[in-house]
């Protein structure tokens, strides 16, 4: 179990917390995942925008003029014209009504647009959450691997005062020198000072993993010890890229900035296309000066049919930019190809990393024996006056040294299978 670091600000106990727990609470609180979710939400309102286009546009107007006066020159621009009597004041209310019958599909080339955006954004925060519980996962094995060093060290410093006082004593009844003392005691030192590194290590982890997840900084993290337990045998390599084809974010993602673009060259092409709607409008006005004889009274008028457009003049803007359109596309298309070869380079590596992982933990469980039964002879040779105190500390420090290649082999083994898991899309 991991102590408590010695933190001045930190007055709480250790929250003790499993990896899944880390996680769950990284997916609540972590503010790259947040960001995330409010892009996606960002699309969610784009498509309902896009959808809203389908409906009618009304529109709502109203005006107020001051007429000038009306002069009419009959007998030339030169001559003083004669004024035509007119109201001064002129007003109009009255509304006007669209409905789209067909633009050349752009309607739905956008909804379809929105709805490619929306996927990319689930996808984009999908990995943004992959990436966070991987990182979530190093900063609590780093922390774990720092809490099991912290207790190794502390049960080699036990052992250390106790070789240490025996050695004494054997200096005291001169069968040892003195120098035999202070090598023993100089190791004790250093191994004293190397535990306030760790605890500084365990401090430093602890508050980067509550940043984190989001919970007090002050807080203490307490890591589970069940990163002790047996990994996974891998699979096979086949059957890896067979899951990251399927799963991997990242290729999702390209896979969706592909049809976005082909969207986007649907859409240009589109632009030669005719529009055709249905309009309505109505207004009341006053005074009647739009057909003659004009007439100092208020007057609706209203209009209704069918409107239609054709732009022309797109046959010859529109060629360079559906050009463009397609060479987007294709440059799309290769990066997407390009994205495919980098899941398979990830998957690749992090599948023989983890292999080469597991490999280390059986060297390092084999070196642990060996130095073990050294440790053993060693202390009998020399407490039998028949090895140096520097083989005696020799091989104490290849025991700890041994102990701790194991726990950092099998924390570098999980680091492997969540990397590879991430690769494969399935983190």
């Amino acid at each position: 179990m991991c102590v408590t670091a010695h933190q001045p600000y930190d007055t709480t106990a250790p929250l003790h917390l499993t990896i899944t727990q880390i996680w769950e609470k990284a997916a609540l609180n972590n503010k790259r995942i947040a960001m995330s979710r409010l892009r996606v939400q960002t699309t969610e309102e784009a498509i309902k925008d896009a959808k809203a286009e389908r409906l009618p546009e009304i529109d709502a107007a109203g005006t107020y003029a001051r007429v000038t006066n009306m002069p009419v020159y009959k007998d030339g621009y030169f001559n003083t014209p004669e004024q035509f009597p007119v109201l001064h004041n002129f007003y109009k209310v009255g509304g006007e009504a669209y409905f789209n019958i067909y633009n050349g599909n752009k309607t739905n080339l956008e909804i379809k647009k929105g709805i490619t955006e929306h996927a990319i954004a689930e996808e984009q925060k999908n990995l943004t959450v992959s990436e966070v519980k991987f990182n979530a996962a190093v900063c609590y094995l780093d922390l774990a691997r720092s809490c099991r060093f912290k207790e190794l060290i502390a049960r080699d410093i036990e052992e250390q005062e106790r070789q240490l006082a025996h050695i004494r004593e054997l200096q005291k009844n001169g069968v040892v020198l003195k120098s035999d003392v202070l090598r023993a005691t100089l190791k004790l030192s250093r191994q004293k000072m190397g535990m306030v590194q760790i605890e500084n290590d365990i401090a430093i982890a602890s508050q980067k993993l509550a940043l984190m997840i989001g919970v007090d900084e002050h807080q203490l993290i307490e890591p589970d010890s069940s990163f002790t337990a047996a990994l996974e045998q891998p699979a096979s390599y086949e059957a890896y890229l067979d899951m990251a084809a399927e799963h991997a974010h990242e290729y999702k993602i390209s896979a969706g900035e592909t049809a976005l673009r082909e969207l986007s060259l649907q859409q240009v092409k589109a632009n030669v296309s005719p529009s055709v709607g249905l309009f309505a409008e109505y207004a009341f006005s006053y005074p009647q000066i739009q057909f003659y004889p004009y007439e100092g009274a208020a007057y609706g008028l209203g209009m209704y049919g069918v409107k239609a457009s054709f732009p022309i003049s797109s046959f010859y803007h529109n060629r360079h930019k559906e050009k463009a359109a397609e060479l987007q596309l294709e440059r799309q298309e290769v990066e997407h190809q390009e994205t495919g070869d980098m899941v398979r380079q990830q998957v690749n590596e992090a599948y023989l990393r983890y292999k080469e992982a597991l490999t280390r933990i059986d060297v390092a469980e084999t070196n642990i024996k060996q130095a073990t039964e050294n440790l053993r002879i060693v202390n009998n040779t020399y407490f039998n006056q028949l090895s140096l105190v520097t083989d005696l500390l020799d091989a104490d420090t290849q025991m700890l040294q041994t102990r701790f290649d194991l726990v950092s082999a099998s924390i570098a083994a999980r680091v492997r299978y969540y990397q590879l898991q991430k690769a494969i899309g399935n983190l």
